[in-house]
């Protein structure tokens, strides 16, 4: 499975989210494949870290692995690159997607009711010629008790 993705030079996808090692897409495409997912570094990053709305900069992640990053962080990786938004999974979001950092970056999350226990919706993004998202929202089944 591909690492990251960018659609149309303008929007930058990944599972988890950014890395303060991540200074050119190239490094991205030099990560050697098949690999396994290393405990630290961009790879690891590109997984597991998270954006966090009361930080500035980088934080510890409560996953215990790799970071949490602030708004800051996704400003000035939109502007270094020239995206205009990052699109990321990774995270139960109650509706299925979150927006964070002023609609510059977007959790999509397509499972819904997932394990069985967060009761969250699932969702689909949709990116159409002129780069207009929208969403298409998955509800949870409601199980009917047996009685």
């Amino acid at each position: 499975m591909p690492i990251a993705a960018i659609i149309d030079d303008r929007i930058f996808c990944t599972h988890g989210g950014l890395s303060p090692e991540l200074t050119s897409m190239e490094q991205i495409k030099r990560i050697p494949r098949p690999t396994d997912v290393p405990d630290q570094g961009l790879l690891c990053d590109l997984l597991w870290s998270d954006p966090e709305g009361e930080i500035r900069g980088w934080g510890e992640n409560d996953r215990g692995v790799s970071f949490t990053f602030g708004e800051d962080i996704v400003g000035k990786f939109l502007a270094r690159f020239d995206f205009d938004l990052i699109a990321r999974a990774h995270q139960v979001v109650e509706d299925g997607y979150e927006f964070f950092s002023g609609r510059r970056l977007v959790t999509i999350f397509s499972a819904p009711n997932y394990c069985g226990e967060f009761d969250n919706a699932g969702a689909m993004m949709s990116i159409n010629e002129d780069l207009l998202c929208s969403f298409q929202v998955l509800k949870p089944h409601i199980r009917k008790d047996s009685g």
